[in-house]
């Protein structure tokens, strides 16, 4: 079912015209509502101009910045939609993906344009957004009578297009429609308590949903200030928070990680922050306790780009109780768990965790097999991720269902083994992997980083320590040192870039 959505900036701005949107640190430039309207009318029509019209895909290679929220909308009153490209990637992978979702043209950022210029399979229109001549984004903007394109977005229509972070390896462009921005907004915003008179830290990549979502957009649909830099700069970080310019933060777990190993960490008042948020990735529950005694409470969370990605947030009054929990279900999600034939489990017990709501996608973009491997006839979004529910309701996640490897004829959750060894005093972070072992089918190899100024201690010692805590069966066979682990842009480990473990050494 479908339903209007009105144009969220035009209405934002005649709301509140004076009130600043956007704020690039870098460039020191601020825009308010009416400006942030004005100049997406002008993109507008720029886009028209360049012959983008109803349902072209175009593409943006940029680090974050206030032009990718102008194009964002200015996509939506023009019914096109809008792909961001992940600018971690080469050329070649670059290459793939616009041909999968077809786009025409190609906006980009300085940092990019080397890699721009070097997309040329297929015919795109470019257009950089930090050349300072007449072709450039800024003054064809700029020389633009704004055009106010359609005022009304249908819910269920596609927005723009996210390619999943690709732990397995393989990319699919996830479908972001106008609806589930709009759940979104109502979920996050009622889990951090958001407010209008908010300001926030817009870092996070703009090719992932955090980026967009968390809580960027929906600061815009609500009217609240947003900070911008390119991307994450701690000491920046830190000095905001030392001057108490930011009201809610949200991070990955990696984020969190580096600034609690800042050298002012302890002299930061980390209450000035009203919510603290973390996604993308479990969040060790040493490092939440870490936070926790300097005075801010984490809010453990969990979504999917497929799911907007809100669906889970832990409340603040049962934060320090529930420690590892990712809360309830926010208000437009509804979520079961449910064995390997598709049924409810019991309370307490592990299943696979299944979505559905107005934040979830219809599918995958031109990929009809994927879309039926994932949803269900009946309209449930199957996440991989396992998790249960405690007897008040809480949700903890175990784990991903291919992160489990059976040792012995038993179950073992990765999850939970380097949860264990993440709270030995010299470990920073683990990621443990199953291996072939002839005995026991697959036994346990885990990467380890060492705290900085720690050295890794020796095999036996970690696997004593992991007996105290863990089964037998769950104890890594093999311990190996990384200096840091291949990351997706949520601070997810890559594990299928890891190292073969027959080829390394401990």
């Amino acid at each position: 079912m479908s339903f209007p959505i009105f144009d969220i900036l035009a209405r934002r701005a005649d709301l509140g015209p004076e009130r600043v949107a956007m704020e690039d640190i870098n460039l020191g430039v601020q825009v308010n509502y009416d400006e942030l309207n004005l100049r997406t009318g002008q993109t507008v029509a720029l886009l028209t101009g360049l012959g983008v019209g109803q349902g072209d895909r175009v593409a943006v290679l940029c680090r974050n910045r206030i032009e990718f929220f102008e194009l964002l909308f200015a996509c939506a009153r023009l019914a096109a939609i809008l792909v961001p490209l992940n600018w971690r990637m080469p050329c070649k992978e670059l290459e793939l993906l616009l041909a999968d979702c077809g786009a025409g043209w190609l906006i980009f950022g300085a940092e990019d344009a080397e890699a721009a210029a070097g997309l040329t399979a297929r015919q795109l229109i470019h257009l950089g957004l930090d050349d300072s001549g007449g072709s450039g984004f800024r003054t064809r903007r700029d020389a633009q009578e704004p055009k106010q394109g359609r005022a009304v977005w249908p819910s269920d229509e596609t927005w723009y297009l996210l390619y999943t972070s690709g732990t397995t390896g393989k990319p699919k462009a996830v479908i972001q429609t106008y609806g589930m921005a709009m759940a979104n907004y109502i979920n996050i915003a009622q889990a951090m308590d958001l407010r209008a008179d908010d300001t926030s830290l817009n870092y996070l990549p703009l090719f992932h949903t955090g980026g967009i979502n968390l809580t960027t957009l929906p600061a815009l649909i609500m009217g609240a200030r947003t900070l911008v830099t390119p991307g994450f700069d701690l000491e920046l970080t830190v000095e905001l928070l030392e001057m108490g310019d930011l009201d809610t933060f949200f991070g990955v777990p990696a984020i969190y990680q580096a600034i609690s190993l800042h050298p002012r960490f302890d002299e930061l008042d980390l209450s000035r922050v009203r919510c603290w948020g973390c996604g993308g990735a479990p969040m060790p529950d040493k490092l939440q306790q870490h936070f926790s005694s300097r005075g801010a409470t984490v809010l453990n969370g969990m979504g999917m780009t497929e799911t907007g990605p809100t669906v889970f947030l832990m409340d603040q009054a049962s934060a320090a109780l529930k420690i590892g929990s990712v809360g309830k279900p926010q208000l437009l999600a509804s979520v079961r768990l449910v064995d390997q034939e598709g049924q409810d489990v019991q309370r307490g017990e592990t299943g696979e965790l299944w979505f559905s709501g107005l934040g979830i996608t219809p599918g995958y973009f031109q990929n009809q097999e994927a879309t039926a491997e994932t949803m269900t006839t009946d309209g449930w979004l199957r996440s991989g991720d396992l998790g249960r529910q405690d007897e008040d309701g809480y949700y903890y996640i175990v784990g991903r269902l291919k992160d489990m490897y059976i040792s012995g004829g038993e179950n073992v959750y990765a999850a939970e083994v380097e949860g264990q060894l993440a709270d030995h005093p010299d470990i920073l972070e683990a990621a443990v992997v199953g291996v072939a072992n002839k005995k026991w089918g697959e036994v346990g190899c885990a990467f380890l980083v060492v705290q900085p100024g720690h050295n890794l201690p020796p095999d036996s010692e970690l696997s004593t320590f992991c007996r105290q805590r863990l089964a037998s069966y769950k104890v890594p066979r093999q311990y190996i040192p990384l200096d840091d682990f291949p990351r997706t842009a949520a601070g997810k480990v890559q594990k299928h870039l890891l190292p073969d473990p027959n080829g390394s050494s401990t």
